[in-house]
C-alpha cells in the first residue's frame, strides 16, 4: 500500500517549532517511501481561525521546503459560484485527479461540514452514535484498547474510573460543530491516510480514534506518535518560550536548509552521528522505527552553530539569495547599488557571521550614503595627532592608479612607515572613517569594494566633521 501521511496544523496565527518537526517528519516519510504527503488545515474553529493565521502556517512550510502532493486545484477557487466549495465541487466528482505540485492548495475542514454530516447519519444508523441535549455522542467501547505504535511500541488504554461511568464522548458539539476527534477520523479515513506521525501529547487521544475507525467498518492507520520538544531545563516548551515559534527563524536570519537540519536531529539521528547532514541524505536514510523514544531537548545554540555552518558552505549565490531581504529587513536596499557592487559587498562577509540579521550591523556600511561613527570609537580614534596622519593617506590613495586591496595595503603601510608609526596606527581611524565602525570585513578587501570614489569621500567626510576639514 502507498503510505498517504499528513500534517493537520490549527490555524491559531502560530506555527510552534514542535508542528513544524511533526510536518517535517511526516514530509521526510512520504519522500522516503515515495508516498504522500497531504497538507489538511483543521479550521473548524471558526471564532479563533483566520486567514492571516492560515497564511502563517503555509509561509512557514513553504520556507522550510516541505511541498505537499494534492488537494483542491487553485486554479478553480476563484470560480466557483455562489455557496459552492472547494470541497463540494470535489466531492460531487467535477474535480480531476489530484493536481500537480504548485497548483494546489491544502484542504480546509470549514469546507468538508457534509462529508462529516453523512458520516454521523452513518453512525447513527449503525447504533454507534446518539443524540443527547443537542449533541450528538459516540458509543466509546467499554473494552481496552491496545494501541500499536511504530516508535512507543504498543500501548494499552484502560478506561478510567470517571469514564467507567460513562464512556461516550461527544463528537457534535451543541451548536452543530463537529469535534476534533471526530473530524479528524473522518478525514483520515476520507483521504485514505496510512500512517498518522504526530506527538506523543495526541497519544491520550488514540484510543478514541482508534474506536471510531472500527465503528466505521475500518482498521486505522498505523500510528507513529514522535517524542516531544522540550526546554532545556526540561520543561514543556510553551509558545512563549524563545524559539518556540517557527517565524522567529524567519525573523532573526536562520537559514531554512538549517532549521530543517537541526529539526531532523531532534528525535532522529543518522548512524554516523554527523550533526550537518544535507535534506537529500536525511530523506534516503530515515525511518519512522529510528525515530527516538525520549523526549528531544532543544539547543538555540547548537542550532547557532549549525547555522553558522551552513552559511559557511553555503554557494555564493545562495548566501546572497538570504542575504538580501534579510539586508532589506533591516532597512538596507541594495537594489539601489550595481549587482556586481552588492556581490562583493556580501563575498567579504559571507562566512563571518551565524546569522543574516547580524549582516546588517556587520556590513550595512556598504549601502548607505553616509556611515554614522561609533562615539567611543570616534574619541578614541579620531585624535588630533591622527588628522596629518588621515589627510596623508587620503592623499596617497587619491594617486592610486590601482585600488585594489593588495595596491592599498602597500600604500598604507608604506604612509605608516613615512609618518614613522606601525600601520596599526593607520588602520584604526581609515576603518572607523570608512564603515563607522571598529570591526567589520578585511579593510583593504572593503576598501577595494567601495571604491575610490566612495573611500575619498568617507576619507573627507570625517575630516570635516572631526577636525573642521
Amino acid at each position: 500500500m502507498k503510505v498517504r501521511v499528513r500534517f493537520a496544523p490549527s490555524p491559531t496565527g502560530f506555527l510552534h517549532i514542535g508542528g513544524a518537526r511533526t510536518a517535517l517528519f511526516n514530509w521526510l516519510y512520504a519522500r522516503h517511501t515515495g508516498g504522500t504527503f497531504i497538507l489538511r488545515i483543521e479550521d473548524t474553529d471558526v471564532a479563533r481561525n483566520t486567514q492571516e493565521a492560515v497564511e502563517v502556517i503555509l509561509n512557514g512550510l513553504r520556507w522550510l521546503g516541505l511541498d505537499w502532493d494534492e488537494g483542491p486545484l487553485l486554479a478553480q477557487a476563484s470560480s466557483l459560484r455562489s455557496g459552492e466549495t472547494l470541497a463540494s465541487i470535489e466531492h460531487a466528482g467535477k474535480m480531476p485527479a489530484p493536481p500537480s505540485k504548485g497548483n494546489h492548495g491544502p484542504y480546509f475542514q470549514s469546507q468538508r461540514s457534509g462529508i462529516y454530516q453523512r458520516r454521523v447519519q452513518e453512525l447513527k444508523d449503525k447504533g454507534l452514535a446518539y443524540d443527547h441535549e443537542g449533541a450528538v455522542k459516540f458509543k466509546m467501547t467499554r473494552e481496552p484498547v491496545v494501541i500499536p505504535d511504530l516508535i512507543v511500541g504498543n500501548v494499552t488504554r484502560e478506561l478510567t474510573d470517571r469514564e467507567r461511568l460513562d464512556p461516550d464522548f461527544v463528537i457534535v458539539r451543541s451548536d452543530g460543530q463537529p469535534v476534533f476527534h471526530f473530524v479528524n477520523v473522518v478525514d483520515d479515513l476520507e483521504m485514505g491516510i496510512t500512517h498518522v506521525v504526530r506527538g506523543e501529547d495526541h497519544l491520550s487521544n488514540t484510543a478514541k480514534h482508534i474506536a471510531l475507525f472500527r465503528a466505521f467498518g475500518v482498521e486505522p492507520p498505523k500510528y507513529a506518535h514522535i517524542p516531544l520538544i522540550l526546554n532545556p531545563d526540561g520543561t514543556k516548551m510553551s509558545k512563549r518560550d524563545q524559539g518556540a515559534s517557527l517565524t522567529y527563524y524567519l525573523e532573526e536570519g536562520y537559514a531554512p536548509e538549517a532549521v530543517v537540519n537541526y529539526l531532523c536531529l531532534l528525535g532522529w539521528s543518522p548512524k554516523d552521528n554527523r550533526e550537518v547532514v544535507p535534506i537529500q541524505e536525511v530523506v534516503q536514510m530515515f525511518d519512522l522505527p529510528q525515530v527516538l523514544r525520549h523526549n528531544a531537548r532543544f539547543d538555540l545554540d547548537k542550532l547557532h552553530w549549525l547555522n553558522g555552518e551552513y552559511i559557511r558552505l553555503m554557494s555564493n549565490e545562495r548566501f546572497y539569495e538570504l542575504a538580501i531581504p534579510a539586508l532589506k529587513r533591516a532597512g538596507f536596499d541594495t537594489s539601489k547599488f550595481p549587482s556586481a557592487y552588492v556581490k562583493a559587498a556580501l563575498d567579504t562577509c559571507k562566512g563571518k557571521k551565524r546569522l543574516f540579521s547580524e549582516l546588517a550591523d556587520y556590513g550595512g556600511f556598504y549601502f548607505v550614503e553616509e556611515v554614522t561613527y561609533d562615539a567611543e570609537a570616534a574619541a578614541k580614534d579620531f585624535t588630533p595627532e591622527n588628522r596629518e596622519r588621515l589627510m596623508k593617506l587620503r592623499d596617497a590613495f587619491g594617486a592610486l592608479s590601482s585600488f585594489d586591496a593588495a595596491s592599498l595595503e602597500n600604500c598604507l603601510k608604506e604612509t605608516a612607515k613615512q609618518l614613522g608609526v606601525k600601520a596599526g596606527v593607520l588602520v584604526h581611524p581609515m576603518r572607523l572613517a570608512c564603515t563607522g565602525k571598529t570591526a567589520g570585513p578585511s579593510l583593504y578587501h572593503l576598501l577595494e569594494v567601495l571604491g575610490k570614489e566612495r573611500v575619498l569621500a568617507r576619507l573627507e567626510r570625517a575630516l570635516a566633521k572631526f577636525y573642521g576639514g
